[in-house]
């Protein structure tokens, strides 16, 4: 018999715990709908903001790969693999105006597929929080089974929005409060991992009323400097901002942030992100709690919207739960998040055995050839 793996996430109904986050592969229905149909139990939608966007010239997106030696760079090389994706797009260019209708046609052509309006606004004024509202109120008019609030863009230039708002318990509360009192449907507040203590952040969304939390979003960094030319292998006329750095790199970052937050609020639900390419990689976060899991940069690479990454991802928790005999997520999701703890824990050896941790690879040896 074939295992369940529909799950039900905020009360939501999911074919599968799969969802393509919001990034440059949902920037439109066309590709939303082409993820529906390749099998994705849930899309989340490019963020949808009130104020007029442009993007920069030139790529924006990249991908950085790694040789057997160690480099890394962003041109494309034989015998590689890849690191990690690096991107400074911004929010959706399209207004609320265009967005309105796709909703409603995405809707209508997959009433059981999830469909959750990513939204964007400012903070600290009146007119900004009744932007969210208004987001709200048109995307839900419209059918979105969701919202996910993007308290976590990591290259907004303005100090109301984005990871700025995301680092500010107060405001990430307030904004949230002001969505939940439009809200007919669940609220998940995406948080931004450059923060001292995420599990902070959290318990302010939860204070507004946050349904669940995401996490994480991409982590801010630079490109690296080409040293032949020693220009920046992404730059506009010699120019770089800070961008968000996904994929496989930040794997562990991400885990290590939802370890946290599973373990500060164990009753409540968590989408995880970061890294995830394969079931392996989403079963990490299954374990640690999480109820849905979230794919970028693997999709991105596989035409767009993932069609393999989904198929893998599907067979291998299938594979997985008829292999151990598990009839359903809430069999397994939490196993190993009591397996974290705090460094103190970790058993030390006896003072006879112990040798300061050297006899591992990476240490050097002295002249007897002891470690």
């Amino acid at each position: 018999m074939t295992p369940d793996i529909s799950v039900t996430f905020t009360g939501l109904k999911f074919t599968n715990p799969f969802l393509l986050s919001s990034a440059p592969p949902t920037e439109s229905d066309t590709n939303i709908m082409r993820a529906f149909d390749a099998g994705w139990g849930g899309v989340v939608t490019k963020t949808i903001g009130m104020h007029p966007v442009t993007n920069v010239a030139g790529p924006k997106t990249k991908f950085l790969r790694t040789t057997l030696d160690g480099r890394l760079s962003m041109q494309k090389r034989p015998d590689t693999a890849l690191h990690s994706s690096w991107n400074w797009e911004l929010i959706s260019d399209k207004p609320l105006d265009w967005w309105a209708p796709k909703i409603a046609g995405i809707k209508k052509a997959y009433p059981d597929r999830m469909l959750v309006a990513s939204i964007m606004a400012g903070s600290g004024s009146d007119k900004e929080l009744e932007h969210w509202q208004t987001l709200a109120k048109a995307c839900q008019d419209e059918g979105a089974d969701a919202f996910e609030l993007n308290l976590s863009c990591p290259h907004m230039d303005r100090k109301d929005m984005g990871s700025n708002i995301g680092k500010d318990q107060e405001q990430v509360s307030i904004v949230t409060e002001v969505v939940k009192a439009v809200a007919r449907v669940p609220v998940w507040c995406k948080l931004t991992p450059s923060t001292t203590d995420i599990v902070e952040e959290a318990s302010a969304a939860f204070r507004g009323g946050a349904d669940a939390i995401v996490s994480s979003n991409t982590f801010p960094s630079l490109p690296l400097i080409d040293p032949e030319t020693l220009d920046f292998e992404m730059n506009v006329d010699g120019l770089v901002s800070s961008g968000g750095l996904g994929g496989p790199a930040i794997l562990p970052q991400s885990l290590a942030k939802m370890s946290q937050l599973t373990q500060a609020f164990p009753d409540k639900a968590f989408s995880g992100i970061g890294g995830i390419s394969e079931f392996a990689h989403a079963l990490n976060y299954m374990l640690l709690g999480c109820g849905t899991v979230q794919v970028c940069t693997a999709a991105m690479l596989d035409r767009a919207i993932g069609p393999t990454v989904i198929k893998n991802l599907i067979e291998g928790m299938q594979q997985f739960m008829e292999k151990r005999g598990y009839a359903s997520l809430e069999d397994f999701r939490g196993l190993r998040r009591g397996n974290v703890v705090v460094h103190s824990k970790i058993r030390r050896p006896d003072g006879k055995e112990y040798h300061g941790g050297h006899d591992a690879e990476g240490y050097a040896t002295d002249q007897t050839g002891r470690h």
